[in-house]
């Protein structure tokens, strides 16, 4: 049953729709698997014909499986996959030399991207900041849209944390309208920790991880990676989390 449904999923991953439904089709007009030489019509590719012969040995293996029951397993896969791949989108993004063969977005076009798509709620976490003009202009333009904009950084040395310039205090500046946050409370098994998150979180549907800080050379010049998340749970469980972190007190403001 393994390789059966490992062939499915396979399928279902590298195939349209349509296609999977037209093979489903086929199969459900079947008598079995030895009746396989019926589905020659569906395709002439190499990897598809290589697909659906494993297809056909895994059924041979379950001869129990109705044509029936196999069809609608093979839809069944291909329908969940294209739901899930509708509502969820997941983009590297990649600062740093290109290899001319794999396109890959900017880290500041992914961050640009969360921030101006943000209409409600936007938290934006880095352990620095400095030297972000593009960033501090899309912020301000949030808040002057009526987002709640929060962002947590480390605290500077003299106040106690882990960065020589104080960019909580440059952001208060640049960016006056939005909620500053550092980590006060930690307990003992976080001593000595820092806030070393570089995300950005809105409206608990687009979020960007990245190992990026907001400076200008992780923008511009720094080999940085990431991920841009459109959908899905993993924006709603980020953005929770971290306004779960200033509810508990765990963050307090600046």
């Amino acid at each position: 049953m393994k390789e059966l449904l490992e062939v499915i999923a396979d399928i279902a991953t590298n195939t349209p729709q349509g296609k999977v439904e037209q093979l489903g089709s086929l199969i459900t007009k079947s008598s079995g698997p030895l009746d396989a030489v019926t589905f020659d019509v569906w395709t002439t590719a190499p990897e598809s014909r290589s697909r659906l012969k494993r297809l056909i040995d895994a059924w041979k293996v379950l001869p129990e499986l109705s044509p029936v029951e196999l069809s609608a397993m093979l839809r069944a896969a291909s329908y969940v996959h294209n739901k899930v791949s509708n509502e969820q989108s997941i983009e590297l993004v990649w600062t740093g030399p290109s290899s001319a063969m794999v396109p890959t977005r900017k880290t500041e076009q992914a961050l640009l991207q969360v921030i101006n798509a943000a209409q409600d709620r936007l938290f934006v976490t880095s352990f620095v900041t400095y030297k972000v003009g593009s960033i501090v202009d899309a912020l301000n333009k949030s808040t002057a849209r009526g987002v709640n904009v929060s962002i947590l950084l480390e605290r500077s040395e003299a106040d106690g944390g882990g960065v020589s310039n104080d960019g909580i205090g440059a952001m208060k500046k640049s960016v006056p309208n939005a909620k500053l946050y550092y980590w006060a409370n930690r307990v003992d098994a976080f001593s000595g920790g820092k806030v070393h998150a570089k995300v950005a979180v809105a409206d608990e549907n687009l979020c960007f991880i990245s190992s990026a800080n907001l400076t200008g050379h992780a923008m511009e010049k720094n080999m940085e990676a990431g991920v841009l998340i459109d959908g899905g749970t993993t924006p709603q469980k980020l953005q929770r989390h971290l306004e779960a972190l200033v509810t508990t007190k765990q963050l307090s403001r600046a």
